[in-house]
């Protein structure tokens, strides 16, 4: 069965989407992007991902392509159309298409954004195996341009981070910049001392992530405690636990860094109560 996408205002068989071979996404990489994850066939923090969508517009003084309650029909709409239950909606707006190739930005009158969206279907994707096992991360150095905190579609890098970790025989990879961690390359990075979790505070240097937030809120409920602070690899390597935080895997715990082993190298006790938790939530206030 072929999917539905949406492009530009149509909802089309995907075999039948395109996109100009002018536009500044595909020459400039001129474009920022959301992943909305779906649940029981509902939208997870929606909201959350529509402000920080909207924040990234404005960074780049990009034009909104349409409005938040516009957007949520769009999403709802292709959750409709591809029957998905578990899954996740990726959005992408770009500068649009100028006609022509040129480092300048087009006009905004003259020139409409982009907006393209598809859904994947990951069926069962709140059990997935990697959460009882654990996952294993590299360390690499953070060479990223500096406004990590915008959403762009720049991720050659982060894509090379995790080629770097597959020939590694990891699962994914830490930046490190300065002796700290940024984050990972499509996620946010924590770790666990003595109860505490640690984890790098916002700034232009990292992403400011929709399910970092949702989680650091529910662990203030859940009484936890949290330091947000840049942290070093050796400090993660001593750790008792880690995890990282993304919209596509949640709470994903972290059993081995660099080949360091933590703890008895299963999940520990507070990543695996934090995505019970996540989940739990998520779910109840989920569109």
């Amino acid at each position: 069965m072929t999917r539905t996408v949406y492009v530009n205002g149509q909802y089309l068989p995907e075999a039948e989407a395109t996109v100009s071979i002018f536009d500044r996404g595909f020459l400039m990489a001129d474009g920022v992007y959301e992943v909305t994850s779906v649940l029981d066939g509902k939208l997870i923090d929606f909201a959350g991902h529509s402000v920080r969508l909207a924040r990234s517009l404005k960074e780049l003084d990009m034009r909104a392509p349409c409005s938040d309650d516009e957007l949520l029909e769009i999403h709802r709409e292709l959750v409709r159309l591809n029957d998905v239950t578990d899954g996740m909606i990726y959005l992408q707006v770009t500068r649009g298409n100028p006609g022509d190739r040129d480092f300048a930005f087009p006009d905004p009158e003259l020139t409409k954004p982009t907006l393209v969206l598809f859904t994947q279907s990951k069926p069962g994707m709140a059990d997935s195996p990697l959460a009882k096992t654990g996952i294993k991360v590299i360390s690499i150095e953070d060479i990223r341009w500096g406004r990590r905190d915008i959403k762009t579609v720049q991720l050659l890098y982060p894509s090379m981070g995790k080629m770097m970790a597959k020939k590694a025989g990891a699962d994914d990879a830490w930046m490190v910049e300065d002796g700290h961690v940024t984050e990972g390359t499509s996620n946010n990075a924590y770790i666990v001392k003595n109860g505490r979790i640690i984890t790098r505070n916002l700034s232009h240097e990292i992403l400011h992530g929709i399910t970092r937030a949702a989680v650091l809120r529910f662990a203030a409920e859940a009484q936890m405690e949290v330091e947000e602070r840049p942290f070093t690899i050796e400090e993660a390597k001593a750790a008792d636990e880690a995890f990282f935080t993304s919209a596509s895997a949640f709470v994903m715990p972290v059993v081995e860094i660099d080949g360091t082993r933590l703890g008895d190298g299963a999940p520990g006790p507070v990543s695996k109560r934090l995505r019970e938790i996540y989940l739990d939530e998520s779910r109840k206030t989920a569109v």
